[in-house]
């Protein structure tokens, strides 16, 4: 039962792989080094073992995300502070598309749309 269990992860990582090269745009990376290369298969990965974990908390909340818009509602959601006279007022572009839902799904808070603070 175990080796069905850990081959169908294998497949799923085989799945996160492939959408993951379509998503991400990658491309043909050529290392100098050894190190370069353990630290490219190390963040790759890691990239994989989170974009799993991060399917299956959403899938607990009832929603599959679509990466590619995942990944362009990201983009989108910017924040920036504004400091004047030792004031400071941070302001979060509102989230739109799946990402509140993936955010309430991996259990992190947003910060508040508008925050005043001393600078």
């Amino acid at each position: 039962m175990r080796a069905i269990l850990r081959y169908r992860d294998l497949l799923e990582v085989e799945k996160l792989f492939r959408a993951a090269k379509a998503s991400f745009d990658t491309r043909p990376i050529f290392h100098k080094s050894d190190a370069a290369i353990r630290g490219h298969v190390f963040c790759s990965f890691l990239a994989l073992t989170l974009a799993k974990e991060l399917t299956r908390r959403c899938q607990e909340k009832g929603f599959k995300p679509e990466w590619q818009p995942l990944l362009n509602d990201l983009d989108r959601l910017q924040q920036a502070t504004i400091e004047k006279d030792g004031k400071a007022i941070t302001v979060r572009t509102p989230t739109s598309g799946m990402v509140g839902r993936v955010f309430q799904a991996t259990g992190i808070a947003l910060p508040a749309n508008i925050k005043e603070h001393h600078a």
